[in-house]
């Protein structure tokens, strides 16, 4: 998820009321687009459910989440509990953002050097097939938990990319790049998987309703319409034909993402003059002894600069920006709060030798690893593609690993499956423990791993150019960077740090920390 980097540069704009006041407010920004913080609310949120579901009035917790709510306009009314209003309505606003970022990665991010993406497209490939082979080792005689092989081949992004994030720049950047593209291929993979597979018998009718309403937002598209408020009436209306086809409902956020526009309407080469222009003429116009009040002039031309400088955003990224959080401390928190309630009986020991739960289980510890180490292995070694630079097979089993980390996806998958009620919670136990379990396991290797770097004396320092926008595990490891300089005095490392953000992409540095910390010569630093 792209992230929005403060600091404070620009503190000098605010009057000195209000500096404390900003300062809290950057603080907020940068708290919101933090994977780590995001994941670690969504894990506190899973474990009150577990808490209450085990300790607490379990009855009373699901009752609430049961109430009926009523949805209405004129005639048309809908009944609807809370809980099937986070999983069908708030659900499609994540995958909205799901589908925004898939769409940036194939418009400008990882996805669109096809060869670059090979290995983690591939990778994801493998670890979708491998946990359904070992689903179905499980559960292929047993018409009662067959359906459920999607379960395990979901990886959930923000769980992954957060217990990468804790690691900091204890990994090469290209780790997280390919944690972090298989991840969204296999979000590809899942709602494909979700469209087809886990659907109720189709409404033709409200198929096609559905179609006229995608044809009227791809015109929007294509008629160059800017602003977001349409293209979100459209979606809400394409979401009830969605919805009353029997197609799962959140599929319309992935189709509304991809109409929505990822281009400018300003020219950017025309904006740069204009906006010069434009800052002289206010520069001009201002006076210092007059109260703001009466800057007229001077209103005029820095409202007039603000409001087409929004526009110089495109769509796609104002709208991702302000979904991001929302869906990560808001709408998946409270899936997890519905969702992994899981009460253990004291029929566990049975449960634990259920096919279901071994099926998923091993699908996602172990098939998920297996599968992407594998299906990289091979693309590897018929030179299809190559490994990420500075990255072994080592830092690829880590990556592996923490592909293992169900939860959210998982879930999700896990309440189309089955619809009986224990065969649901049977699959959470697996999806809750395999995902516990891949994400301690995963991080402890990939720590171990960077323990042995750091006996080395070698530390990975990434920067990039201020046309990239970081993806939050990466902002965050570029922070520990930061901080790792801020301790030390290395001119000489300065200044390659400095010509790296001049240049296009990502750029990271692989520097000889020496016995005593970082050295200013560092000879053996390389690019």
């Amino acid at each position: 998820m792209a992230s929005t980097h403060h600091d404070g540069h620009d503190e000098g704009l605010y009057i000195k009321q209000v500096q404390g006041h900003q300062r809290r407010f950057d603080k907020l920004l940068q708290f919101t687009s933090s994977s780590t913080k995001a994941a670690a609310v969504m894990l506190a949120a899973a474990i009150v459910a577990l808490l209450v579901a085990n300790f607490g009035d379990h009855e009373a917790f699901l009752h609430f989440w049961h109430t009926d709510v009523t949805l209405g306009f004129g005639d048309a009314v809908a009944h609807m509990s809370l809980a099937h209003i986070i999983n069908d309505v708030l659900m499609a606003v994540f995958f909205l953002l799901v589908g925004l970022e898939i769409k940036y990665e194939m418009t400008v991010g990882e996805l669109t050097n096809i060869r670059q993406a090979l290995l983690p497209i591939i990778a994801a490939v493998g670890g979708v097939c491998a946990p359904i082979v070992i689903y179905l080792a499980f559960n292929a005689a047993n018409p009662a938990s067959v359906h459920g092989w999607g379960v395990p081949t979901a990886t959930d992004i923000a769980f992954a990319l957060g217990i990468m994030a804790l690691l900091g720049n204890r990994v090469p950047n290209g780790v997280r790049v390919f944690l972090s593209t298989l991840a969204v291929a296999d979000d590809i993979i899942a709602i494909i998987v979700i469209a087809v597979f886990y659907g109720n018998a189709p409404s033709f009718a409200w198929l096609g309703a559905a179609a006229v309403v995608l044809i009227v937002l791809i015109a929007m598209n294509r008629l160059h319409v800017y602003s977001i408020a349409p293209y979100l009436l459209a979606g809400v209306v394409l979401w009830v034909c969605v919805f009353m086809s029997g197609v799962h409902s959140t599929i319309a956020g992935v189709l509304l993402a991809f109409t929505i526009p990822t281009g400018s309407r300003i020219d950017l080469a025309g904006f740069a003059d204009w906006s010069g222009k434009k800052v002289r003429q206010a520069r001009e116009a201002f006076r210092p002894d007059e109260p703001v009040m009466g800057q007229d002039d001077y209103i005029h031309h820095v409202h007039g600069l603000s409001k087409v400088a929004r526009q110089v955003v495109p769509p796609a990224t104002r709208l991702e920006h302000a979904l991001n959080p929302w869906v990560n401390f808001i709408i998946l928190p409270l899936f997890a709060l519905t969702n992994a309630d899981v009460a253990l009986s004291g029929g566990s020991g049975n449960l634990l030798a259920d096919p279901a739960l071994l099926g998923v289980f091993f699908g996602l510890l172990v098939g998920k690893p297996v599968g992407i180490m594998l299906f990289s292995f091979i693309t590897v070694k018929a030179k299809i593609a190559r490994l990420p630079e500075h990255v072994n097979w080592m830092h690829m089993l880590g990556a592996g690993i923490l592909g293992g980390v169900g939860f959210t996806m998982a879930i999700f998958v896990a309440n189309l499956a089955f619809e009986d009620a224990a065969m649901v919670t049977t699959a959470k136990v697996g999806i809750l423990s395999a995902s516990a379990l891949a994400g301690v396991l995963g991080f402890l290797f990939l720590w171990l791993q960077a323990s042995k770097d750091k006996k080395r004396g070698v530390a990975y320092i990434t920067t990039n150019s201020e046309d990239v926008t970081r993806q939050t595990a990466g902002a965050e490891a570029a922070r520990a960077g930061e901080q790792l300089l801020a301790e030390v005095d290395s001119p000489l490392l300065r200044a390659e740090l400095e010509a790296a953000r001049r240049e296009q992409g990502v750029t990271e540095l692989v520097v000889d920390l020496g016995e005593d910390g970082l050295r200013s010569d560092h000879p053996d630093a390389r690019k």
